[in-house]
């Protein structure tokens, strides 16, 4: 790659966006590891520069991962219906992304919509398969005028 098309930095990530790569990485170890909570906490923090953020985002970070666990059941059955295929068949990154969006989506009023969409997109550009921001998109999208009603501008269909 020349320094022609070489993307230019952005600069440094925001810190909720590293604590969300942070929880979307032990929550990952979850999903593909059959890993209990303990040990995605405690890979959490071995999650390289999560002892670098603030507590308020260490505990946002161990908040995404300890609830996206804690619901998956319930974030699974508002999800499947989203799909186009079973939830069992997803990557296990997009997978770990959707549970985390959803949990944000339905437990993080203070967030706005846009910025739980935002940022989910963000994580699947960052680690998912080529065309997996588009997917997660798509399926967060359709989830929000279920869980945020009064956010939603799209009219109902």
């Amino acid at each position: 790659m020349t320094q022609q098309n070489a993307k230019p930095a952005d600069g440094p990530k925001p810190a909720r966006r590293r604590a969300r790569e942070a929880a979307l990485q032990a929550l990952y170890g979850w999903q593909v590891g059959s890993q209990d909570l303990a040990a995605c906490e405690t890979a959490l923090h071995e999650v390289e520069g999560f002892n670098t953020l603030r507590n308020l985002e260490q505990n946002f970070a161990i908040g995404l991962l300890r609830g996206s666990i804690a619901q998956h059941e319930t974030l699974r059955e508002q999800l499947t219906p989203l799909l186009d295929r079973p939830f069992e068949e997803l990557s296990p990154v997009e997978a770990c992304i959707l549970l985390i969006g959803a949990y944000e989506m339905a437990n993080s009023p203070e967030t706005p919509l846009r910025v739980v969409l935002n940022e989910a997109i963000e994580l699947a550009k960052t680690f998912g398969g080529t065309d997996g921001h588009k997917f997660v998109n798509g399926v967060l999208d359709r989830l929000g005028p279920t869980l945020r009603p009064l956010e939603s501008n799209r009219p109902n269909r």
